[in-house]
C-alpha cells in the first residue's frame, strides 16, 4: 500500500452526489493529489447536468463523462435478463450491474493519465465498494484503491452535510430529503429516512422518480407488445429499436401505470438487512414478458433447471462478481437456453399490474391438441395407467413395508 505523499494523482468514480462532492476536496486536503472525476453515464438524465462545472469548482483538475449506456443495457442488463435473475426473488439488481461497467472505465481512464490510485464514495457498510473493488481488481490486480469512509472522520450523512457547508460545496439535494439514492436507465432506488423502519408505509409521493403509485395509475389498462429474439427484446409494439430505447419506451408507459415498485427488505453482502425500495417499471415488463415466452419455448427440464442457474447468476452479480468465470459459465449456459426464445408477448398494465395477454412463438412447445380437455386423436389415455403404475412403484414399496411392520407388530411377530 502506497502512503498518502506518494499518491500524486487519483481517479475518483464521481456522481456529483453528497458522498462524492466532498470526496474531491477532501483527497486533496489528505494526498495533497490531483483529482481526476469520472462519471459513467449509465443513462441517469438530468443528474448528469451541470457535473462537469461542479467536479471543476470543488477542486478535479478534469472530469470525463463517459456514456456507457449501450454497454451497459446490451452487455450486463440483458445478459441478466436472459438469465432471468432476481437476487432473493425480487431485486432487478439495477445497482448491481451498473457498478462493474463503470469500474472497467475507471481502470481504463487510470491507465490512461498514469494515476496512481482510484477512489469510491462507497460506504463501509453497502455492498457497492465489494462491486467496485472486484471489478477494479479483475483489469488491475496491483491498482491503489482509496475508499475515504472507511478512514475519513466523517461519520453520518448529517456531518457530510455539515463539511460540504464549511467548504461552499453546493449540496445536491435538500437536507430534510436526504434519501439515498442511486438512479440509472433501468431502476431508481431509494433508502434511508423513514423507510429504515420496516413497519411504516413508504409515501410514494414524497420519493417517487420514475412511477405513479398504483392508485393514481389510469383507470383503464394499457396494452404493450414486446418482441423478442434469442431472448433479447428487440421491439415494442412492432417498432424496431435499440436496447435502450426499448427500455426508455417501457419505463414511460410502466412508470405512468405504476408497474415495477418494489419494497424490498434485502440480506447485504456485508451481513445485514436493509429496505429499499426499488422502481423498475420497464425492466418488470422485460422480465415478465420473458418469463412468460420461456414458459411455452423451453422444455421442462431446462426451464426448472434455469430456475437454479438464476438464482446463483442473481447471488453472483450482487456481490460483485460479474468479471468472474463463475459467472461466465452461467452466461454460456444461459445463451444456451435463449436459442428458442424468440416471439412475441403481450401484455395488459394495470394499476401496478403486469397481466399476461397472449404470447406467440416460432418455437412454441405448447400443441393444443396435447393440451385440449375436448376429444383429441394424438393421446391414448389408457397409456397412463401403465406410467402411473411404474411413476409409483416405489411409494407402494415403501406403503408395503410400512404395512407388513404394522402387522407384524400387532401379531407379536418380530423381523
Amino acid at each position: 500500500m502506497k502512503k498518502n505523499n506518494e499518491i500524486k494523482k487519483v481517479v475518483l468514480a464521481y456522481s456529483g452526489g453528497l458522498d462524492t462532492s466532498i470526496t474531491i476536496p477532501w483527497l486533496k486536503e489528505n494526498y495533497g493529489c490531483e483529482v481526476i472525476a469520472v462519471v459513467g453515464n449509465v443513462g441517469q438524465d438530468d443528474e448528469l447536468e451541470g457535473l462537469e462545472e461542479k467536479a471543476i469548482q470543488t477542486g478535479a483538475s478534469k472530469i470525463f463523462i463517459e456514456d456507457l449506456t449501450d454497454e451497459f443495457v446490451e452487455d450486463f442488463v440483458f445478459e441478466t435478463l436472459k438469465a432471468g435473475a432476481k437476487y432473493e426473488g425480487k431485486y432487478l439488481l439495477g445497482t448491481s450491474f451498473a457498478r462493474p461497467v463503470i469500474a472497467k472505465r475507471l481502470v481504463e481512464i487510470a491507465h490512461r493519465e498514469g494515476a496512481d490510485a482510484i477512489a469510491h464514495g462507497c460506504t463501509g457498510k453497502g455492498n457497492d465498494q465489494v462491486r467496485f473493488e472486484l471489478a477494479v481488481k479483475a483489469f488491475d490486480p496491483d491498482m491503489e484503491i482509496i475508499a475515504p469512509w472507511r478512514t475519513w472522520e466523517l461519520k453520518s450523512r448529517e456531518d457530510e452535510i455539515e463539511y460540504a457547508k464549511e467548504r461552499n460545496i453546493p449540496l445536491p439535494m435538500k437536507e430534510d430529503n436526504i434519501y439515498s439514492e442511486d438512479r440509472n436507465i433501468w431502476h431508481v432506488s431509494h433508502e434511508g429516512l423513514d423507510l429504515e423502519y420496516p413497519d411504516t408505509e413508504p409515501n410514494y409521493d414524497n420519493f417517487l422518480k420514475m412511477s405513479v403509485s398504483p392508485e393514481n395509475a389510469p383507470n383503464t389498462p394499457t396494452y404493450v407488445t414486446i418482441s423478442f429474439e434469442k431472448g433479447i427484446p428487440v421491439a415494442v409494439n412492432g417498432e424496431k429499436m435499440s436496447g435502450k430505447n426499448i427500455i426508455k419506451v417501457l419505463n414511460k408507459v410502466g412508470g405512468e401505470n405504476g408497474v415495477g415498485i418494489d419494497d424490498i427488505i434485502e440480506n447485504r453482502l456485508v451481513g445485514m438487512k436493509v429496505r429499499g425500495v426499488y422502481e423498475n417499471p420497464g425492466g418488470a415488463i422485460l422480465y415478465k414478458a420473458h418469463e412468460i415466452l420461456e414458459s411455452i419455448t423451453l422444455d421442462g427440464d431446462t426451464q426448472h433447471y434455469k430456475d437454479v442457474v438464476s438464482v446463483e447468476f442473481a447471488n453472483v452479480v450482487y456481490n460483485g462478481k460479474w468479471f468472474s468465470p463463475l459467472r461466465e459459465a452461467l452466461s454460456a449456459f444461459v445463451n444456451k437456453t435463449q436459442e428458442t426464445v424468440t416471439g412475441e408477448v403481450k401484455l395488459k398494465l394495470y394499476k401496478g399490474n403486469i397481466i399476461n395477454a397472449g404470447v406467440t412463438s416460432p418455437y412454441s412447445l405448447y400443441n393444443e391438441e396435447f393440451a385440449t380437455f375436448g376429444e383429441d386423436g394424438v393421446y391414448d389415455q389408457h397409456d397412463s395407467q401403465g406410467f402411473v403404475n411404474l411413476y409409483s412403484l416405489s411409494t407402494k414399496v415403501q406403503s408395503m413395508m410400512k404395512k407388513k411392520l404394522k402387522n407384524n407388530s400387532m401379531t407379536g411377530n418380530t423381523l
